[in-house]
């Protein structure tokens, strides 16, 4: 039995699955023997990286797309599509150039005009973006292969904003990079090391992308998402394999050769096979958090938000999902555990938590009158998933009545944007995570953004907040932005633009003949990876 049919059997479409075999035949052939089969963390629902912040939609961007400049392993920015730049004495005016012979999948050259069309776009959604051109005056095209960013006032964090590895500044052609950015494009053709292969691929059961031979790597090693992304596979094939037994057998079948999401339970069934490697990419790891719904009641007050610090115990979220501990720890830190901003700041609930008691008192005080609180359940992510059933659980105990809406992750990603009622299709709770990197940003990880309706979803609004992220960008030392931090999550804590569910790291597996993986805290690529 193939696969595929296996997988879409498990999702009960078994007509998907008939029409998936053809491709598979050819993802075998001759002409595509340096092929890699994946199992990714979730399925993909979006194509465009600026209508969502889904970080399977990332993954996906960096496969087709490239950047202007990218983040290296020792995170700092370094230019990548673009080949010379240059900054004038007031810091004032940065001025780019791209690396000649830059083109598109579909061969068309990548011009200033198209980046200046795909920073503008981005910049529209994106919490650093959206800092950033706060600041910015303008953004001339001075010929096919120059533009500039023209600053009102100095910025502490282009560079850095410009390349950022978290909901990056992809380099779409103009005609894609102007649409709405509040609507999906519709049309893939991207400037990056792969090509999305659109006729090979089954929506729900295989995405394939194949390499891009109009793409151009840049000389050096890679490092980071900077460098040559050098191509060495023919052919990626993310499959959507939703029961986790079927992918570990897969990859021990040689059926798949990559997972990134194996279950803990089963790690030792992994590594006790000779041709499985288990390995960390991220070691930093990824922070889960729980985004409330500032919109709706019962958390548009503040004194329900609070509750939900005293109500979720972070140790059986990570214990009932991950069980060892030698992968896990509990964080009460706004930037997250093990950064450069970690602090102790007003984390005084946190040594109390969790209290029942504390935060039924919080709701009664809250006006709570008893509607369903409604928790998006992702049933295809363990994380999120387990949390959604345990803060059901406790909410119920603290006298709120609770409601689970389960669907698959895309389900969620879709639903969570709705800013309706929860009983008109909306919700009050939904949980997700971040890499630990970009927690240690006010400007990485859009969940720090709290400017209502124009945020991340969940939607908090706080001024001071909003202030002091401005402040820390505009900080010239590490030493400075750690005080401004503080001073964030003094605040943040009080009026609760989230609720933390632990610190993780996430071991991948993959075949031993696969190799050449480069850390990058916030995806995985698969340029420089190959078959052995």
């Amino acid at each position: 039995m193939s696969i595929d049919r296996r997988t879409v059997l498990k999702s009960g479409s078994l007509a998907m699955a008939a029409s998936a075999l053809p491709w598979v035949a050819r993802a075998q052939s001759p002409a595509l023997r340096r092929s890699l089969r994946a199992v990714m963390q979730a399925d993909l629902r979006s194509f465009d990286p600026v209508w969502t912040t889904a970080a399977i939609t990332g993954y996906h961007a960096a496969m087709i797309y490239d950047t202007l400049f990218g983040i290296d392993g020792e995170m700092k920015p370094r230019p990548q599509m673009v080949s010379d730049y240059g900054v004038s004495d007031d810091k004032l005016t940065y001025t780019f150039k791209l690396r000649d012979g830059l083109a598109f999948s579909d061969g068309s050259p990548v011009t200033a005009a198209d980046c200046v069309a795909s920073m503008r776009r981005w910049a529209a959604r994106d919490t650093g973006g959206q800092i950033l051109f706060k600041y910015v005056a303008d953004t001339p095209v001075k010929d096919d292969r120059t533009f500039q960013l023209v600053l009102r006032e100095r910025y502490g964090l282009v560079l850095e904003t410009l390349g950022k590895t978290s909901n990056s500044l992809w380099i779409m052609r103009r005609r894609e990079a102007e649409t709405d950015p509040t609507q999906q494009i519709s049309e893939l053709v991207g400037s990056g090391p792969f090509v999305f292969n659109k006729d090979a691929t089954k929506v729900g059961v295989a995405y394939v992308y194949d390499r891009n031979p109009n793409y151009r790597p840049r000389p050096e090693a890679p490092s980071g998402t900077t460098g040559g992304k050098v191509v060495k596979l023919d052919r990626v094939v993310w499959e959507n394999m939703i029961d986790e037994e079927t992918a570990v057998s897969a990859l021990q079948a040689g059926e798949i050769d990559f997972y990134e999401t194996p279950p803990l339970e089963l790690l030792g069934r992994l590594q006790s096979d000779r041709n499985i490697k288990v390995e960390v990419l991220n070691k930093l790891g990824n922070v889960g958090f729980i985004r409330l719904n500032w919109l709706h009641p019962p958390f548009d007050n503040r004194k329900a938000r609070e509750a939900m610090l005293y109500l979720v115990n972070q140790s059986d979220i990570m214990k009932a999902t991950f069980g060892n501990e030698e992968y896990y720890r509990t964080c009460a830190s706004l930037f997250g555990c093990g950064t450069d901003m970690e602090n102790d700041e007003n984390t005084g609930w946190f040594k109390s938590a969790p209290d029942l008691k504390k935060a039924a008192q919080l709701f009664k005080e809250a006006g709570y009158d008893g509607r369903p609180v409604v928790i998006l359940q992702p049933t295809n992510l363990a994380m999120p998933n387990m949390a959604a059933q345990l803060l059901a659980d406790w909410l119920s105990r603290a006298g709120v009545k609770a409601e689970l809406a389960p669907s698959d992750w895309g389900g969620v990603v879709a639903r969570r944007a709705v800013t309706a009622p929860p009983g008109q299709g909306g919700w009050n709770i939904f949980v997700s995570w971040n890499p630990a990197s970009t927690f240690a940003s006010p400007i990485l990880f859009p969940g720090h953004i709290a400017n209502g309706r124009k945020g991340f979803f969940g939607w908090p609004d706080d001024e001071t907040h909003e202030r002091l992220r401005v402040d820390w960008t505009m900080a010239e030392t590490v030493a400075e932005r750690q005080a401004i931090a503080r001073r964030m999550q003094a605040n943040a804590w009080n009026f609760v633009p989230h609720v933390l569910a632990g610190q993780w790291v996430a071991p991948v597996a993959h075949r031993t003949d696969v190799r050449g993986f480069v850390p990058v805290p916030d995806l995985v690529p698969f340029w420089n990876v190959e078959k052995v």
